[in-house]
C-alpha cells in the first residue's frame, strides 16, 4: 500500500485548508486589501503548501529509504534520518 493512501484522510484534509487559503487570497485581491493584508494570507499558504511537501517527502523517505534499509545498513538508516531531520528544519 502507497504511504500516500495511507495517510489520504490527512493529506486530502491538508489539501481542504490549503484550497481555503488560496480562496482567502483571492477575496483579499477582490476586496482591494491592503497590500500587508495579501503578503500575509499568500505568505500562509506558502506555509501550508511547504507543510504539505513536506509531509509527502518525508513519508517518502522513510517509506523508501529508512525502512527497506532497517536491520540490513544501520549507517544508511541512519542518514535517511539525518535527512528527514535536514528537510524538516529547512521547510519550516
Amino acid at each position: 500500500m502507497s504511504h500516500t493512501i495511507r495517510q489520504k484522510t490527512k493529506l486530502l484534509n491538508r489539501v481542504r485548508r490549503i484550497r481555503g487559503q488560496v480562496d482567502a487570497i483571492e477575496r483579499a485581491l477582490e476586496a482591494e486589501a491592503g497590500c500587508e493584508q495579501v503578503m500575509h494570507v499568500v505568505a500562509a499558504c506558502r506555509g501550508a503548501l511547504n507543510g504539505l511537501l513536506g509531509e509527502v517527502v518525508e513519508e517518502h523517505i522513510q517509506s523508501h529509504l529508512v525502512e527497506p534499509l532497517k536491520d540490513r545498513d544501520a549507517p544508511a538508516a541512519e542518514a535517511a534520518e539525518q535527512l528527514v531531520d535536514v528537510f524538516r528544519a529547512y521547510f519550516r
